[in-house]
């Protein structure tokens, strides 16, 4: 490689491809390797990759329990936004990205690395955000994709090479994959292979942080969420951690078949793609958001955050977390959670979550204001008449002009 490069970072997660890339890197660039595995709650053992980062010769090895870093400062923000990519997908890969990349910058400094390298594909999304994340906080940070750079582009290429290289190829990896997945504490994602033809039905056997609605329980079950300032912070009374309270919401979302999505999304390098997601306790989460922004949000507060929603959503999606828009949105949003406190009482059932009861200290809901009985004089009804023809005033001209030209 003509590239100059003495020591890389790798984001590690242990399998195949990632322990491909290790020894791949070594042989390629002749440099020192520090591996990075990052727990965002992903369900799996981490110490495995541990061993085989030592087996593969690896001195510096990082394993990282993000598990609370991740709500906290990534899942919570951006759930204070409402945020859904093309109006249903709750982001959950995307915003495990900028978390992974700045771990990835923040370890280079400590280990004197001058570069950092990941296993996205060339086709993804992933090499994207990963990439812009990190250059926004070190311009100058030298990236490796070796997807992007390499010939094994086929599994049979990837066995040959593990092979060749003394790495250990579990037998469930011989064959090709039925689907890839994506898993952190917020959500599962699964695509490709069995999923590539968006005309036939998801075989049941993608579906991991869910059970069949059909097999719910047949019994409704109600919960209460307590939020202060637009973060969630308790579960039935009992405050949690923001990982602890959204791990909880996974246990009744799971339970309660809630958070299956089938999507067709728009990737940002320009082509389509299928996916299905799970995002049980995430789905949950959101409904009970918008749920106490209801009695809590002025109207143009809560209508001017819905129509931002949609660019924060894909600022998120296309990477640019780490970008000057976003934190401007960001500001704008969190300006808007001051009296986003309260609980909200849900309702689960066969894949739904359902609002049944809200209450706030600073709820702007009037009774008074709202029944059909006498309220306190505080609305007027013949009030209406006069604000009914000002803004009818524009249409009334219109349909006058309109008029005389059709006679």
């Amino acid at each position: 490689m003509s590239e100059n490069v003495k020591k890389v970072v790798l984001a590690y997660s242990g399998g195949l491809d990632t322990s491909i890339i290790l020894k791949w890197l070594r042989n390629e660039y002749n440099c020192e390797i520090v591996t990075f595995t990052a727990d965002l709650g992903q369900g799996e053992e981490l110490e495995p990759a541990r061993k085989k980062a030592e087996m593969l010769g690896i001195k510096e090895i990082y394993i990282e329990d993000l598990r609370e870093e991740f709500v906290r400062d990534f899942v919570f923000p951006m759930f204070r936004a409402n945020a859904l990519y093309e109006g249903v997908y709750l982001l959950g890969t995307s915003i495990a990205r900028p978390l992974i990349s700045k771990r990835l910058v923040e370890i280079a400094a400590e280990t004197g690395a001058d570069a950092i390298a990941h296993g996205a594909t060339g086709k993804g999304n992933d090499q994207i955000r990963f990439e812009l994340a990190a250059y926004a906080l070190n311009p100058d940070i030298k990236i490796i994709a070796p997807w992007r750079i390499w010939n094994l582009q086929s599994r049979t290429k990837l066995i040959e090479y593990a092979e060749k290289n003394q790495i250990p190829v579990p037998k469930d990896k011989r064959g090709e994959a039925p689907f890839s997945i994506d898993a952190n504490l917020l959500h599962t994602s699964s695509e490709g292979k069995v999923l590539e033809d968006p005309a036939k039905r998801a075989p049941s056997y993608v579906y991991q942080r869910t059970i069949d609605p059909l097999n719910a329980p047949n019994e409704p079950e109600i919960i209460k969420i307590g939020f202060a300032k637009g973060d969630a912070i308790s579960i039935n009374g009992e405050r949690m951690s923001p990982a602890n309270l959204l791990s909880k919401l996974n246990e009744y979302g799971r339970k309660h078949a809630i958070g299956r999505l089938d999507l067709v999304e728009n990737r940002f390098v320009g082509m389509k793609s299928r996916g299905i997601y799970e995002t049980p306790g995430g789905t949950i989460l959101l409904v009970a958001h918008r749920g106490i922004e209801s009695i809590t949000l002025d109207s143009g507060a809560a209508h001017l955050k819905d129509e931002i929603m949609p660019r924060y959503a894909k600022l998120i999606y296309n990477g640019f977390w780490f970008s000057p828009e976003r934190e401007m949105l960001q500001a704008l949003i969190d300006e808007s959670q001051k009296f986003v406190s309260g609980e909200v009482e849900i309702e689960l059932y066969k894949g739904s979550a359902s609002i049944i009861g809200r209450t706030s200290p600073f709820s702007l809901y009037s009774e008074d204001l709202v029944t059909f009985e006498e309220g306190s004089g505080l609305y007027n009804h013949q009030d209406a008449e006069g604000f009914i023809k000002l803004n009818a005033l524009r249409l009334r001209s219109l349909a006058s002009r309109n008029r005389k030209l059709n006679n």
